[in-house]
C-alpha cells in the first residue's frame, strides 16, 4: 500500500504531533530523541542527541546545565536545528529558528518532575567539563544524596535550566519506494508570521 503523501494544507503543529504520537507508538525507545545542532559565533558547529521535553504552538523545549557546551553556543549564538528520525516509520523531521530560554517557572516545572536521582546528579554535575576520575563524580553524587534524604525538597541549581526553539522552518520527510521520497516544508518570518508551505524534490 502506497504512502499518502504529505498534506500541504496540514497544520505543522498539529502534523509534528501526530508523527509524534506514531512515533510514541512504534518506536521502542525514546521517540522523543532529537538531534540538537548549534555552532559558535564563527560558525562551527556542533550536534548531539538530546530529548524533548515540551512541545506546543511556542516551539519545541529541552533542558541542559547552563555551563554546558551546548548552552555556551546557544547563549552567544541563539540558533539552533533539530532532527528526529524514526526508523521504524521511515520519517523524519527537521526545525530550524532561534532559540530563547523558558521562564524560571517552567525550569522549576520540570526540574520538580524528574526522579531524584537525575536532580541529584545535575547538583553533582559540571556538565561538558573535563572529569579527572569518574569516582570523583560518584563521592559528590553521594554527598548531595545525603545533603538531601528522601522526601527532602531538592532546589533547581541556578545553572540549569532550558531553551524553547521557535520554528521557523520545519520541514517532514518520509520514505517512498525507490528513493522517491516525499518531502514538505513549512517556513515563516518570525514566529507571528503565516507559514509558507510548499513540496520539494526527493
Amino acid at each position: 500500500m502506497t504512502t499518502p503523501l504529505i498534506d500541504l494544507g496540514s497544520d505543522p503543529f498539529a502534523l509534528f504531533a501526530h508523527w509524534m504520537r506514531a512515533a510514541e507508538a512504534a518506536e521502542p525507545n525514546d521517540a522523543n530523541a532529537m538531534a540538537l545542532a548549534t555552532a559558535t559565533p564563527d560558525g562551527k558547529p556542533s550536534v548531539r542527541m538530546i530529548l524533548l521535553k515540551g512541545a506546543d504552538r511556542r516551539g519545541f523545549v529541552f533542558y541542559t546545565n547552563l555551563e554546558s557546551r551546548k548552552a555556551g553556543e546557544l547563549l552567544k549564538n541563539p540558533q539552533a536545528a533539530l532532527l528526529f528520525h524514526w526508523k521504524s516509520l521511515m520519517r523524519q523531521i527537521r526545525i530550524e529558528g532561534p532559540v530563547e530560554p523558558v521562564t524560571n517557572e517552567e525550569a522549576d516545572a520540570y526540574f520538580a518532575s524528574r526522579s531524584r536521582l537525575s536532580r541529584l546528579g545535575a547538583i553533582a554535575s559540571d556538565q561538558s567539563r573535563p572529569l579527572a576520575d569518574r569516582a570523583v563524580f560518584e563521592q559528590r553524587l553521594a554527598e548531595e544524596e545525603a545533603r538531601y534524604p528522601e522526601g527532602t525538597p531538592i532546589p533547581r541549581p541556578a545553572d540549569w535550566s532550558g531553551f524553547r526553539l521557535i520554528p521557523e522552518r520545519i520541514e517532514f520527510w518520509q520514505n517512498r519506494a525507490h528513493r522517491l521520497h516525499d518531502r514538505a516544508v513549512w517556513r515563516r518570518m518570525g514566529k507571528d508570521a503565516e507559514w509558507e508551505t510548499t513540496r520539494l524534490y526527493p
